[in-house]
């Protein structure tokens, strides 16, 4: 007996309306002038997110069609090492994840494991929020942080490099 395919779901269109826009566009505003990366907006049932990283910025909302501005990716430096990076030995600390990584624990707090700092194996170091989720990422050995190559609230990718312990 052949299996009954369930009718598709029909499709719902909608049209940004200029007050819907004009809300995309100063959300947007507001993280440039800010330095956000992220900003959300809950207000009468309808829910506005607007998220930026290194190379696009997504703005997607549940009663407002999703869009998406693609920006160029900035063109990549020569593959020459400089001598100064060369020097720095150590253990690189690599993303397990994508995420934000904050250096500590909230605004204005001290950071886990400033430039030139003493880690033990196992302390957090630094926390990468991945879906709402604050993950705590640790020293996978004791010695000295030697390089940090990130910022607070900096995207980043899974295996990135975020710092070296010597």
């Amino acid at each position: 007996m052949p299996a009954k395919k369930k009718p598709a779901a029909p499709v719902v269109k909608t049209k940004i309306e200029s007050g819907e826009l004009s809300l995309i566009r100063k959300l947007a505003e507001i993280l440039n002038e800010t330095g956000l990366t992220e900003i959300e907006l809950d207000h009468k049932g309808a829910r506005v997110r607007v998220a930026k990283s290194m190379q696009q910025t997504m703005m997607v909302g549940s009663s407002v069609p999703q869009a998406v501005a693609h920006h160029a990716p900035a063109p990549l430096a020569g593959a020459a090492v400089s001598p100064a990076a060369a020097e720095i030995s150590g253990t690189p600390l690599k993303s397990p994840m994508v995420g934000t990584a904050y250096l500590s624990s909230a605004p204005g707090a001290a950071e886990f494991a400033p430039l030139g700092s003493t880690v033990k194996e196992g302390q957090t170091v630094l926390i990468i929020e991945a879906m709402k989720t604050m993950n705590q990422i640790v020293a996978p050995k004791s010695g000295k942080v030697v390089k940090v190559n990130i910022e607070n609230a900096q995207p980043v990718e899974f295996g990135e490099v975020l710092m070296v312990i010597e």
